[in-house]
């Protein structure tokens, strides 16, 4: 598959072939849902709590009589009826864990991969050292390649100046090549991949796929 490749200052580029791993029909593509699924239930904390009516303070005595006063019956403040009372079936702490096998981790990344690639979603840079290392030199660079949207960066690895320099950009994610997963690929707009990374994820994705 042919990339157009970058200079580091995004205003030249030449083309280059890759081998990525290739797929025919819908082979992968459940996985992809899967894993993408399982990474966000994985990153909710299930925190979320609410109180039944035998948990929240108060209520003990009955507001009224049972009759003679005209207005319905109440045996206590803290009913679910009642602003301020207990929730019926409200949510609790819970585990939203998903566990996922390693083969089917590995079939999304590579579908997901080729997905973006044949797309063209995918664009190549030589690499990120740009001079000087400023924000707003990486931003006119990035502008040169991806103009809109939210762009992920990566590279294997980033340097300490690159990480400082472009982390004050609204618009952009930067992730490390050993680091990149399925979701990675599927949630930005356009990813920017130095030809050192792309060579270590075209790697990891032609593992999984038995080399093919």
């Amino acid at each position: 598959m042919n990339f157009k490749i970058y200079s580091p200052d995004g205003t030249t580029s030449r083309e280059a072939e890759f081998t990525i791993p290739a797929f025919e029909g819908d082979k992968g593509v459940q996985a992809v849902k899967e894993v993408v699924v399982a990474h966000q239930a994985n990153a909710r904390l299930g925190t979320h709590s609410t109180k039944k009516r035998g948990e929240v303070r108060g209520g003990g005595k009955k507001p009224w009589r049972q009759k003679g006063t005209g207005r319905a019956r109440a045996g206590s403040i803290r009913s679910p009826l009642w602003p301020g009372g207990g929730v019926v079936f409200g949510p609790k702490p819970r585990d939203y864990t998903k566990k996922i096998n390693a083969k089917v981790k590995a079939l999304a990344f590579s579908r997901a991969l080729f997905d973006r690639a044949t797309a063209g979603d995918i664009d190549v840079i030589e690499n990120f050292e740009v001079n000087p290392v400023k924000t707003k030199v990486i931003c006119q660079v990035l502008t040169r390649i991806a103009p809109k949207g939210k762009v992920l960066l990566v590279d294997d690895p980033f340097a300490p100046e690159m990480r400082r320099a472009a982390r004050n950009l609204k618009r952009i994610t930067m992730q490390e090549a050993i680091k990149l997963n399925t979701l990675d690929l599927c949630r930005y707009g356009r990813i920017v991949v130095s030809t050192k990374a792309l060579d270590k994820i075209i790697a990891r994705a032609s593992a999984a796929n038995g080399g093919n």
